[in-house]
């Protein structure tokens, strides 16, 4: 893997924080008696070859030369399953158990972005139902 340390955890597999989902790897971790769900390789630099066809699309059609912000989703673990962070709800969205996680980063990060994309658009995301209650016209 490019990286092999994130906050004092020692990356050894892609599949280490399901694996070990009650484990308290890190000093940090052991310090606050609780797992950090959002560890990943920050050093993975995205392989644009490895872009989804929904990405490709998102990213023509946004007019973009990059991933631009989504460059900084990544999959992460929430009580040791699968899952991305949407900032906007300030909570972790779950991978459904009905997708098979590739045996690399590089693919679960490809994955983990779509999903967000996908989810923040659909009519189930909270700001939706917001965006309902408080529009003006």
């Amino acid at each position: 893997m490019a990286g092999t340390q994130y906050r004092g955890s020692e990356i050894t597999d892609v599949d280490q924080f399901i694996n070990d989902a009650a484990g308290l790897a890190s000093e940090r971790e052991k310090e606050i008696g609780q797992h950090i769900g959002y560890r990943y390789d920050v050093n993975l630099v995205p392989d644009y070859n490895r872009l989804t066809p929904f990405l490709k699309g998102y990213i023509e059609f946004m007019g973009w030369d990059d991933l631009n912000w989504l460059e900084d989703i990544h999959m992460g673990y929430e009580e040791g399953k699968p899952a991305v962070f949407d900032r906007n709800i300030n909570g972790w969205v779950r991978i459904p158990d009905s997708i098979a996680l590739p045996d690399n980063q590089q693919d679960r990060d490809m994955i983990a972005r779509e999903l967000l994309l996908k989810f923040q658009m659909s009519d189930r995301h909270p700001l939706v139902m917001l965006r309902k209650a408080y529009k003006k016209f």
